[in-house]
């Protein structure tokens, strides 16, 4: 059977920057390239996979514990 792959949001991950060359907008420090499509497309053409250096820049907090609230 042939998995689903999902779709990686480069502007999610910390690795990923904005250029400012018309024709290659988006860039990856990782890689260390810039491309006309988002690096995960690029990435995913070139070996099949999804990108394995994704890196989510939006972490959730901790909750805050009895411990740690104002009083």
């Amino acid at each position: 059977m042939k998995e689903k792959t999902r779709h990686i949001a480069c502007g999610r991950c910390e690795h990923y920057f904005v250029t400012f060359e018309a024709a290659r907008p988006h860039g990856c420090k990782v890689f260390g390239f810039k491309s006309s499509q988002p690096p995960s497309f690029e990435v995913f053409a070139a070996t099949g996979m999804n990108c394995a250096q994704f890196k989510d820049k939006f972490q959730r907090r901790p909750r805050a514990t009895p411990n740690t609230v104002r009083r």
